[in-house]
Formats: C-alpha cells, sequence, structure tokens
C-alpha cells in the first residue's frame, strides 16, 4: 500500500526534528499565545552571551568583513546562527532542511583554510546563508513541500549553491514554502505553517515566507529567495526587512525545483532569485558578490556582466554624493486596488520627507508623481493568464499521488482547468511585449504620466532612476487574509527589478481614516476594503510599514545602490511621523 501524505508528512517531520540537537530544543512553551515572539532567542537561555552578540552586533556584511580577517572565526559564527535558526524553527516552524552537522565541518574547513593560506576561501568565507526550500543540495531533499517530492534527495546542487559554496559561503538550513509556491502564506501538509514573529496573528507571507520569518528572528544574517509574483518582496515587507527581486538573467536560476516540467518557465514568467536581509547593504553586497563571481558560468540565461560592468548610480568621488539628484517617481496607486488609509498615509509620509528641505536627502533627492493607474488591470489580466496556461494541473497531478489536498487559502483559489492552447499563450506573451513597451513611457515622460508640467520642468528631461510605489495595497494582513499580488506581480511581468524597504511601523495614528463612500472598483477592491472594515484594526499596531522600489530593466546595482540611500533618507520616518508639522 503507498504510503499516504499523512504518514510522510509525519516522518518528514520526525527527521526534521531529530537534526536539531538535544541541547538546543525549547521547554514546550506555548508561544502562540504571544503577538510577538522576537525576544525568545534571548529570554529563553539557550544562547550564550557570544551567541547573541554574534546574531545580533553584527550585519552580513560586518560579519564578511570580521571572518575574512580572522577576528571571528567560522564556527562560533556559524554554530551561533545555527543555534538560533533551531530555536527560530521551534517558535515559528520556519525550517523544511536542518544540515547543521555539513555546516559546522566546513565551518571548521574555513578557519582552516584562512589559517594555512593566510587568506579566505572567497568573497563570502565562512558566513552562514540560509536558502529556500527550492534550491537544491546534494544529499538532501528538494521537496517544497509536496508530500510526494519527499524522501528523494537531490543529485546535485542548483547553480546558485554551488556559486555561493565556491564563494566560501556555508549553507546550513533551508527554509519552509506554501504547496505549490503560489500562495501568500508559507503553509504546506508536510512542515505546516510558518508563523510571523512580530505578530502571530499576521502571516509571515510566502512564498519565501520562512526565509522572512527566519530572518526577522536573527536566525539567518542572510537568506536567499525566488520571486516570480511577489514572493521574495512580500515576506520582507511582513517581516521588517529588505527583499531585491532581479530581473531574469542576473542571478543563476537553474536547477531549482519549481514542481513544473523542465522547460515551462520559457513558456510563462521567470522566476528569479534573489537577497532578504535586514539592510538594503547587505543584498548590494551579496549582488555585488554573485555578479563578480562570473555567474553566467553557471546559466546560460545569466548577463556576461561584472559588478563594475553593471549600470551605476553616478557618483563623484571621494565624497560619494550624487553628481546630480536622483530623479525619485512616486506612484500611489496602480489603478485595479485602491491603497487602503495608512497605505495612503505612508506614500504622503515618504513623499513629504524627500521632498522635505529640512532634511540630508533635499539637495541628493527631487521627486515627481507619477500616474501609472492606467496600466494596473491589464497588467493583473495578462499576469493571471500567462500563470495558468497548465490549468494548474501540474500541481492537481503532484498532489493526487499521495491523496494530498491543497492548504486552505488555495482551495477557493486553484482549480483544474484545460490548459491553454498555443495560440492563446502566444497571444498573451504578445500582450505582456506590448505592456513592456508602453511602460517605457513611464520612465521617460511621454504619454503625460507624469502628473505636473511642474515635474517635467525639474526633471529638465531626464529619465526616471527609481519608482517608489506601495508594496501592498493593504498592512501585513492576518492569515490567509492576502489580497491580490498586483503590485509587486507587475514587475514581474515587466521584468523590473524592484525591492522592498521597511519605513517605519504601524502606529496608532494609523487606525484613522475611512475607505471612500464610493462603489469598490471591483472584487479585489471589495476583498481589499475587508482587511480595513472586517477586522479588529488594532491588529496592526506595530507590524512594518514598508514602500517598494523599482528600477529599469537589468538595473539591479542602481536599484540597491538608490535603496542604500533611501534607507538613510527615510530613516526619520523610523521615529518621527512625517507631518507637515514636523517637517
Amino acid at each position: 500500500m503507498a504510503a499516504t501524505w499523512h504518514d510522510i508528512a509525519a516522518r518528514k517531520q520526525r527527521e526534521r526534528a531529530d537534526r536539531i540537537p538535544k541541547k538546543w530544543r525549547l521547554p514546550n512553551e506555548r508561544f502562540q499565545d504571544n503577538d510577538s515572539v522576537l525576544d525568545v532567542p534571548r529570554r529563553c537561555g539557550l544562547l550564550s552571551k557570544q551567541d547573541i552578540r554574534i546574531t545580533e552586533s553584527y550585519d552580513a556584511s560586518t560579519l564578511v568583513a570580521e571572518l575574512a580577517a580572522g577576528r571571528l572565526s567560522s564556527l562560533d559564527v556559524v554554530t551561533a546562527f545555527c543555534k538560533r535558526a533551531a530555536i527560530a524553527q521551534q517558535v515559528v516552524n520556519c525550517l523544511t532542511e536542518i544540515f547543521f552537522e555539513d555546516a559546522i565541518a566546513r565551518a571548521k574547513h574555513c578557519d582552516q583554510y584562512l589559517r594555512e593560506k593566510g587568506k579566505p576561501i572567497g568573497p563570502l568565507h565562512g558566513l552562514p546563508i540560509s536558502i529556500k526550500d527550492s534550491f537544491k543540495v546534494k544529499g538532501y531533499d528538494a521537496s517544497v513541500g509536496v508530500a510526494g517530492f519527499c524522501f528523494k534527495p537531490a543529485a546535485a546542487n542548483s547553480a546558485l549553491v554551488d556559486l555561493l559554496l565556491e564563494a566560501g559561503a556555508v549553507l546550513y538550513c533551508k527554509t519552509n514554502v506554501p504547496l505549490t509556491m503560489m500562495a501568500l502564506d508559507s503553509h504546506n501538509n508536510v512542515f505546516g505553517r510558518t508563523l510571523n514573529a512580530t505578530n502571530m496573528k499576521l502571516t509571515a507571507g510566502g512564498s519565501s515566507g520562512g526565509e522572512g520569518a527566519l530572518i526577522a528572528m536573527r536566525g539567518s544574517p542572510l537568506g536567499i529567495g525566488t520571486d516570480v509574483g511577489g514572493s521574495i518582496r512580500i515576506p520582507a515587507m511582513c517581516n521588517g526587512l529588505v527583499g531585491v527581486k532581479p530581473s531574469h538573467g542576473r542571478l543563476p536560476y537553474v536547477g531549482q525545483e519549481g514542481g513544473a516540467p523542465p522547460g515551462s518557465s520559457k513558456l510563462g514568467i521567470e522566476s528569479t532569485a534573489g537577497p532578504i536581509a535586514r539592510n538594503a547593504k547587505d543584498c548590494e553586497m551579496l549582488l555585488r558578490v554573485i555578479g563578480d563571481s562570473q555567474p553566467y558560468m553557471y546559466d546560460p540565461d545569466v548577463l556576461p556582466q561584472t559588478w563594475a560592468q553593471q549600470t551605476s548610480l553616478q557618483t563623484s568621488l571621494p565624497s560619494s554624493r550624487v553628481q546630480q539628484p536622483l530623479l525619485v517617481g512616486i506612484a500611489r496607486t496602480d489603478g485595479h486596488v485602491a491603497p487602503l488609509p495608512p497605505i495612503q498615509r505612508l506614500l504622503d509620509d515618504v513623499s513629504r520627507c524627500l521632498r522635505s528641505p529640512t532634511l540630508p536627502s533635499w539637495e541628493a533627492i527631487r521627486v515627481v508623481d507619477v500616474d501609472i493607474s492606467s496600466f494596473g488591470p491589464q497588467i493583473l489580466k495578462v499576469f493571471n493568464g500567462i500563470m495558468s496556461i497548465d490549468g494548474a494541473n501540474t500541481w492537481f497531478n503532484h498532489t493526487a499521488s499521495t491523496g494530498e489536498p491543497m492548504s486552505p487559502w488555495l482551495q477557493t483559489r486553484l482549480k483544474r482547468r484545460p490548459a491553454k492552447p498555443l495560440d492563446e499563450v502566444r497571444s498573451l506573451q504578445s500582450q505582456r511585449t506590448e505592456l513592456q513597451t508602453r511602460f517605457q513611457a513611464i520612465w521617460h515622460e511621454r504619454g503625460g504620466y507624469w502628473q505636473t508640467p511642474a515635474d517635467k520642468t525639474t526633471a529638465g528631461g531626464r529619465m526616471l532612476d527609481v519608482i517608489i510605489c506601495p508594496a501592498a495595497p493593504h498592512p501585513v494582513p492576518p492569515i490567509d487574509r492576502w489580497n491580490t499580488t498586483n503590485y509587486t506581480s507587475a514587475f514581474n511581468l515587466l521584468d523590473y527589478p524592484a525591492g522592498v524597504l521597511p519605513v517605519r511601523t504601524f502606529d496608532s495614528a494609523d487606525l484613522e481614516g475611512s475607505v471612500p463612500n464610493e462603489a469598490p472598483l471591483n472584487g479585489w477592491d471589495t476583498i481589499n476594503r475587508g482587511l480595513w472594515n472586517d477586522v479588529d484594526r488594532r491588529l496592526y499596531v506595530g507590524s512594518p510599514l514598508s514602500v517598494q522600489i523599482v528600477a529599469p530593466r537589468l538595473m539591479e546595482r542602481k536599484l540597491v545602490e538608490i535603496m542604500v540611500m533611501l534607507e538613510q533618507a527615510l530613516s526619520p520616518l523610523k521615529t518621527l511621523r512625517a507631518s507637515a508639522s514636523k517637517l
């Protein structure tokens, strides 16, 4: 008799639990009764003072420097993060595959190499990095939460895994995803649901939700997720982190477990891999290291460009001051779902902060308002059409083999349908190309998308450097209540690099405001309004509020360099409400 999904899940969860050393196990405590569990690693008594210092006092960029100089040992750093990841797993259920023993052995090798050779293995020497479950690591499963994929260890590494190892990184765990990796809440029947460490009543996001929760708990200094509709940016938003989705062709992607037959991505929208971290500088560091590690030798789709050859933010040395102000466009709505009052207020805060002559950003940044609302409805229609070309039959076939049901969020959203015929696929891709072509006018101001004549005069005929827009039309929602992905998936369809930047937290003043009296724009807009009118809004207090930063295609370097600047420019909003009276 074939094993059922219940049997497989139970066996898989026992395997995962057994890979956590007994001395790192927490006493039975009902963490789900707490709104926030961020302090559990600190107060549980399992971490030494050195463990706490390593996991809380350094970011990934600083750790790399300290490890290369020998001021920190990889063994100490890797052990500290393994312990903290073990704690995080027991609290928020964020891990899938655990290979702490392999990681500690590799950390010892890194330290020995540095002692004997007098130089680091590579630019990521000894740095622990966590990765999403879809990445293949030889000898371990890449089940992506599908029972039928369990206990079938990978025979080879994914391309990016090989690159990271050759750069000196230490991989120590893989992180949880939703079933099908098309859901916005990381739940599957094999590993269960990942929880949000900031507020366990809110979603941790998906599909790289395990990465987001782990990094929020400081169980990883740097993680790598994947994104085909928002799967890096949404968990970054939910967990108050920075996440970057590159354009296709910038980072190696081959060798992933995506659940689809080989070659399927060439008919649809290419997923991309990218970093999730606690600050923009760490994301920039990882992209720079990958860019300088000949990534095109690992994946034929990757462009043969070094970091120096990629489009950069022009600076005048040695002051690193921009030669001319950045030109930043602010787009407040996609025209499909209207942002709720706190998101509108957040964009107002950001706009006022960047425009204020009392702040340091005044001389370095110029802001214009940009209208992209005519694109939203058509982008969503084309994106959804392309993402459903096989009628979800592949995923239903995978789950049918063990009798596995769909996750709750998917049960009313994912249905078997006939696969789309070739002519319909061709038509959808043609519409995509048309949208990409039309959107080019946004960057150059052709077609009246910049909202005032004064904006054009101020810009002096220049091209926008980045666009700031919402990451979602709502705050971090309760579990299984995520609405539309259009604010993120639009930039997958257009193939623009995009990142999420946390700005401040939701405070009591954000509870004010109401939705318009006019009829909703559509069914999605109705659902979105329910996240304001049909919930206790106090649930959102203390949750992170983030914006999305978007750059033209393949301008990842410019994007992350500007994100570093904007992170600093918007920092006053972490302690002040950007109101007219204060700015």
